[in-house]
């Protein structure tokens, strides 16, 4: 198969793109902050979550995976039969990299016994030596899951210190972050409060505590979504990546969303374009894999999260 010149507008690209998924047998899947155009051009727009549940029982030959490359290894490893591809192989996560298989390793040593629950914006290496993988929607439930007292969570200190509120359990965290989340700041609340009066605030669990003190509601964005839907609220601030904001004001046009400030944006989720995607099912590539001897040990890990 030949690259064909550029068509001229995001339309004619998404149907190009459209085109080749059939020809490939290809699913595309994209998580909640990519470009409004990747989400429109997908198969399925979701959370963490709900992208790992599509990619265990995806139909079709090919997934082609609209985020980072930790989602992209997921896939991988849910649906090893299939060929995943991440059309900008550059895509990673800041966060993923504040903790590495070999960090882990020696923090697990400083800690015995304890159960390890892994964070899925974590490499796969990574995941191969956690007991649990959870989601920012699911922590709490798989952290009460697990009958020790104490626990080792990574990588996000925010996200351990969401659940943490929400367990009796003893959770030791790494000292990891998201720097999108991480730069929304009590006074960026304030500031949004003063411009949209009378709006309720959803902060997404990665967000600072003080800041999730701030919030009407702590929600993942798979939660802002179903929120969104049964929420009276007609405006509505959003403590999350912007990205989130297209899926929302697409899907209840009736209501106003409007973002904690405007420049939240991962550069990583913004990588992928519809161009990319097309050249990735024109080639096959890049490709995605997980060596066998890591791929087994980081399954395991995943999918006892999905059972739960």
């Amino acid at each position: 198969m030949t690259a064909s010149p550029a068509p001229p507008g995001p339309s004619s690209w998404i149907r190009r793109v459209r085109d080749l998924a059939r020809e490939r047998e290809a699913v595309l899947l994209a998580h909640n902050y990519q470009r409004p155009e990747v989400q429109e051009a997908a198969d399925f727009v979701g959370d963490s979550l709900e992208l790992s549940r599509k990619a265990a029982g995806v139909e079709g030959r090919v997934i082609v995976f609209c985020g980072v490359r930790f989602m992209a290894e997921t896939a991988a490893l849910l649906a090893p039969d299939k060929t995943v591809l991440l059309p900008d192989e550059g895509a990673g996560c800041p966060m993923a990299d504040m903790l590495e298989a070999e960090d882990l390793v020696e923090w697990k040593k400083q800690y015995p016994g304890r159960p390890v629950v892994l964070y899925v914006n974590t490499s796969a290496a990574a995941k191969a030596e956690a007991d649990l993988c959870c989601t920012s929607a699911n922590a709490d439930a798989v952290v009460a899951s697990l009958p020790e007292e104490e626990i080792l969570f990574g990588p996000d200190k925010n996200l351990a210190a969401w659940t943490q509120r929400r367990t009796a359990k003893r959770i030791i965290a790494w000292d990891g972050w998201c720097h999108v989340h991480q730069g929304i700041l009590p006074r960026d609340v304030a500031a949004a409060r003063t411009r949209h009066p009378g709006a309720v605030l959803w902060a997404h669990p990665e967000c600072r505590p003080e800041v999730l003190d701030l919030a009407d509601r702590v929600l993942s964005t798979g939660g802002m979504v179903r929120e969104a839907a049964a929420s009276a609220a007609a405006d509505v601030i959003i403590a999350t990546e912007c990205g989130m904001l297209h899926r929302l004001r697409r899907d209840h046009p009736d209501k106003r969303f409007f973002p904690v400030k405007e420049n939240a944006l991962c550069p990583n989720m913004k990588k992928v374009t519809l161009p990319k995607i097309a050249v990735a099912l024109e080639t096959m590539a890049p490709r995605v894999t997980v060596p066998p001897e890591i791929a087994a040990r980081a399954r395991r890990a995943i999918e006892r999260m999905i059972r739960l």
